[in-house]
Parts: structure tokens; C-alpha cells; sequence
């Protein structure tokens, strides 16, 4: 079958690898239909490898090539002994992170911060951006009948920028900062407007994407180069927003959250920051402020999710800039989405649809 599979840096191939075969216990084959090209394959490809095991990893002994994928939607092929929860032909999306379940952080509900924590698709033995798929069944939920396999791929990105907004506190008719509206501040803007956000501003330097703002429920985008914070307490009577969500990984998105934020208000970091960076503390201290780092999401929040999108409050196909097969993974796919001037934001790929 085939398989999109990450080497070394900027060394993706699409090859012919071994089937899988039956399911065991625990787990579920499946054929995936769509899978999303993440900011984390993207680091993988610009400076890997990161994340993906040079040595076999711990908890599920993979190591590199690995078969890339962890944004996946799919049908299901075949389950292994004594699963119920899905049946051959049901249609899911994916929650990718593998857990040790017996951790001090697993055993108290939190398995997204599992102190030996893989993910399928990028420390694991199978990824979705290939025909076929063994996943951990625990991974699946059953989508709605009215969300597309498209939108069943988009659940993850979705969950990622939900839990940034709920860590937020953001309630009814705040005002909202988001830096940067690449996929995860897309939907995080229109995350916060279907929690009931009542001014949603955006700083985004790439025109493209800025240009879509409107789409996203977006009140108002600040220009590039203009003095954001002042601006934002301009149009918050002098006040500053409830809440600021940091989706760019910058060091400038980061501190132009806390300039622009009220007294006792919440600066939520999302966007995954790669080097050090450069902070203020003191502007923390003499603004009480909430500061809240996220990594990934609770394991569980598929379902609430999955119904968010199939009752219309959060558009997450809104985010879709193209949709490719997988012999064009590499050129269509993370070639243009590295592109800092193109005007991709999420490209979802097959190697079965179409």
C-alpha cells in the first residue's frame, strides 16, 4: 500500500510499504480518508527530526521512517477482540495521542501530559496519510451522520484550538485577542465566537490569510507594523481585551497578547514556540494577570467537538485552503504550507478518496 513516510529534514517519501494485517486486542483497522498536514509535521520537515524517534520509541517502540498522519478521519475496516464501541463501516475521526494509562499524570485523567506520551502518525507504528491503518481503539469516535469525513479530520486541529479558548475563561460578550490566524488561530477565532465572544480582533501578517478574517467571525484584523496594543485598548474604551490567545509561536504574538490584555485578564499561549523567548514578568505582576500555557487537549473532548460541528457553530471546514491526493503530498502539500508568502493554511490529503 501506499504511505507518506518522514526520514530526516525535508525528506518526506511517498514508498510502497507492508499492508497491515488483522487487528489485535485494543485495536482497529481502519482506511483513512482525510488527514490534515500539521504545524508539527511541518517542524518535523523544516528541522526534524523533532518529535519522531531516532530510537525506538518507549512506549510504542517506533522509530524512524515514520508514516506521517495524525489528523485522520476514516472508515472502518475491521476490529480487534472485544471492541464495541465501533463496528466495520462506521465512520470516525481520530484523537491521536497514545497513553501509558499507568503514570501519575494518565492515572488522574490527565493522559494528553503522559510522561512516555506517542501519537499515532508521528511515534507510532502507523500514520493516516497512507491506504491503511492499525490505530488504538480508544482513539475513535463515530462521527455524525451530517459531518463529512472532511470535517471528521478537522476535529483535532478544532479540539487543540477549543481547550486554548476554554483555558480563556472566556464567557458571554468578552472581547477576544487572537495573534495569528494560520489553522489553529482560524478556528480559535471561530471558536470563541461560537462561545459567545462579543469582539473578536486578529493580528495576521500574511495577507492571504488575513484577508479570510471576515469568514472566521472576526471583528476587526489590526495591521501589521501599527501599535497593536494601542489599537486593541483603543477599541476596548481604554481597557484592553478579556482574553488574548497567542496562535503564532512568536515572541512578538506572545507580548503583544499581554500588552493588549486588561488588568486580571488571561494571555493563553497555543501556538508552539521553538526557541527561547524574551518576556516581561513584571508586566504580569503589575497587571494580575492569568498567564495559561496549553499542550494539545483532554483525550476526551472528541464527542463535544464532533457536536459543536455537526449543530453549526464552529465551521471547521472554513480552514480547508486545498485538498490533495498523497503523490502530491510533498510538492502540494508541505512545500506550499512552509511557504511563508503562499496562501495555503490546511491542506488535507488522501490516498484513498477521489
Amino acid at each position: 500500500m501506499k504511505a507518506a513516510l518522514f526520514y530526516a529534514e525535508r525528506d518526506i517519501r511517498v514508498e510502497d510499504v507492508e499492508a497491515p494485517g488483522d487487528p489485535g486486542p485494543g485495536e482497529v483497522l481502519i482506511e483513512p480518508a482525510w488527514c490534515g498536514i500539521c504545524g508539527t509535521d511541518l517542524h518535523e520537515y523544516m528541522a526534524g527530526p523533532i518529535v519522531t524517534p531516532k530510537e525506538p520509541h518507549p512506549l510504542t517502540g517506533a522509530e524512524l521512517p515514520q508514516i506521517l498522519g495524525h489528523e485522520y478521519s476514516g472508515t472502518v475496516l475491521g476490529v480487534g477482540p472485544g471492541i464495541t464501541h465501533v463496528k466495520v463501516g462506521d465512520r470516525v475521526s481520530g484523537m491521536p495521542l497514545i497513553s501509558c494509562m499507568k503514570c501519575y499524570h494518565c492515572v488522574r485523567g490527565d493522559q494528553h501530559l503522559c510522561l512516555t506520551m506517542a501519537c499515532t502518525g508521528l511515534s507510532y507504528q502507523w500514520g493516516a496519510i497512507a491506504e491503511k491503518a492499525i490505530v488504538p481503539a480508544y482513539q475513535l469516535t463515530v462521527i455524525p451522520d451530517n459531518l463529512t469525513l472532511q470535517q471528521g479530520a478537522l476535529l483535532e486541529p478544532a479540539a487543540v484550538a477549543l481547550y486554548a479558548v476554554e483555558r480563556a475563561r472566556l464567557k458571554g460578550g468578552d472581547t477576544v485577542l487572537i495573534t495569528g490566524l494560520g489553522p489553529i488561530g482560524a478556528l480559535a477565532a471561530m471558536a470563541a465566537r461560537s462561545l459567545g465572544a462579543g469582539k473578536v480582533f486578529a493580528v495576521e501578517p500574511n495577507p492571504n490569510r488575513a484577508a479570510q478574517a471576515d469568514d472566521l467571525g472576526v471583528d476587526q484584523v489590526i495591521p501589521v507594523g501599527a501599535d497593536l496594543a494601542g489599537t486593541v485598548i483603543d477599541l476596548t474604551s481604554g481597557v484592553g481585551v478579556d482574553a488574548s490567545i497567542e496562535c503564532s509561536g512568536t515572541e512578538a504574538g506572545f507580548n503583544s497578547g499581554i500588552d493588549s490584555v486588561r488588568a486580571k485578564g488571561t494571555v493563553v499561549q497555543a501556538g508552539l514556540h521553538t526557541g527561547m523567548a524574551s518576556v516581561d514578568p513584571m508586566k504580569w505582576c503589575l497587571k494580575d494577570l492569568h498567564i495559561e500555557a496549553t499542550w494539545a487537549y483532554p483525550i476526551h473532548v472528541w464527542p463535544r467537538v464532533s457536536r459543536l460541528v455537526a449543530a453549526g457553530t464552529l465551521a471547521v471546514e472554513k480552514v480547508v485552503s486545498s485538498e490533495i491526493g498523497i503523490d502530491d503530498v510533498v510538492e502540494g502539500g508541505f512545500d506550499r504550507l512552509v511557504d511563508p508568502s503562499g496562501n495555503e493554511s490546511k491542506v488535507l490529503v488522501t490516498a484513498t478518496q477521489g
